[in-house]
């Protein structure tokens, strides 16, 4: 099931085709209708709530009861509104949809994770060396030789679908990543990558916008500012749960800028998978429902697809400007847009 965030007060949905449904307020009419619950509201706000940290947080029977509610509401029910007269069943264009990204999460991101994207960059390193070119093959092993690296996305808003990124005003080269992003479905600590799977939720598209130059906000700078600022990562348009055909370790993405294709690749690319950095991030950490581990990104960006120039430095035509529309898409999960705009004026 595809399962959203809409509407002003951000309920939780079920994605049906092109329609969105309200999963709590479904239930409610499917506890009163077919199992004469005297106090269905609050049942279903307990069982399938309509916030999205609670909802993941109620586990498999939450997701049971939404498609028991989804499949009574589009079958038997003899209407399509709820308990008190409400409606259940949104137009997808009609509402406002948004990142699903739980309250209180956490989101990681892997680093230079992909063995194509760090040979890309080692070549244009390479450039005017002597001795052998890097292969991706190297690449991929010093990437594992390595281990394990990334940074924390801060912010507490996630944009959702057609957000609108902000150029950050000390930017003079700004990026596109497209990434695939797990989200984690109960608590653990000490998972090891073996056991992984059971504790991947579901799966969604992570917008991870960069600050390729300056490095940082300030040389002594090591808070990861060129990751980090309002409108910094963007998250949607969905939550892909035990959708058949999607398996994170194997998912497809792509990225377009301005309708041209830059990056096409699959998760099977990434030098450590999902189950490596799980058990390495909650080595002596716990992580709770709706934390979010994104893998990183492939060959395309622009950081690594720009051509040099004679001084050495790269052509700054493939990074974003303000204006540029962003894509990215995987065949299952959809699409997640975003328009990079000027900074407002104060």
């Amino acid at each position: 099931m595809k399962i959203v965030v809409f509407g002003d007060d951000h309920r939780v949905g079920y994605q049906q085709g092109n329609e969105i449904v309200d999963i709590s307020a479904a239930y409610a009419k499917f506890l009163r209708e077919h199992n004469n619950e005297r106090y269905p509201i609050g049942l279903a706000d307990k069982t399938a709530p309509a916030e999205l940290a609670r909802f993941i947080e109620a586990g498999p029977a939450a997701l049971e009861n939404a498609q028991q509610a989804v499949d009574y509401l589009y079958g038997k029910a003899a209407s399509r509104t709820g308990v008190a007269g409400e409606q259940l069943i949104h137009a997808y264009n009609e509402v406002t949809i948004h990142a699903p990204m739980p309250d209180r999460a956490r989101v990681a991101c892997a680093g230079a994770n992909y063995s194509d994207h760090a040979l890309a960059m080692a070549i244009k390193m390479h450039a005017g060396k002597e001795g052998p070119m890097p292969t991706e093959a190297d690449a991929r092993a010093k990437l594992r030789e390595g281990g394990i690296r990334g940074f924390w996305k801060v912010g507490r808003d996630a944009l959702g679908p057609d957000g609108e990124v902000i150029y950050p005003a000390w930017a003079n080269r700004f990026d596109y990543e497209g990434e695939i992003a797990i989200i984690i479905g109960k608590k653990g600590k000490d998972i090891k990558a073996k056991d992984a799977r059971p504790y991947i939720w579901g799966v969604t598209l992570l917008g991870d916008w960069s600050v390729r130059w300056p490095a940082e906000k300030n040389k002594g700078s090591r808070f990861a500012t060129s990751k980090n600022f309002d409108t910094g990562f963007s998250i949607g348009p969905c939550i892909c749960v035990g959708e058949p055909g999607l398996d994170p370790y194997d998912a497809e993405v792509q990225t377009l800028v301005n309708g041209e294709v830059r990056q096409n690749y699959r998760t099977t690319g990434m030098a450590l998978d999902f189950g490596e950095y799980l058990e390495e991030l909650s080595t002596d950490m716990t992580f709770h429902p709706g934390d979010i581990i994104s893998g990183g990104t492939a060959a395309g960006t622009a950081a690594d697809s720009s051509p040099l120039l004679a001084d050495k430095t790269q052509s700054n035509d493939r990074y974003l400007k303000p204006g540029d529309v962003v894509e990215i898409k995987s065949p299952i999960i959809g699409s997640l847009k975003a328009t990079i705009i000027k900074k407002p004026e104060a």
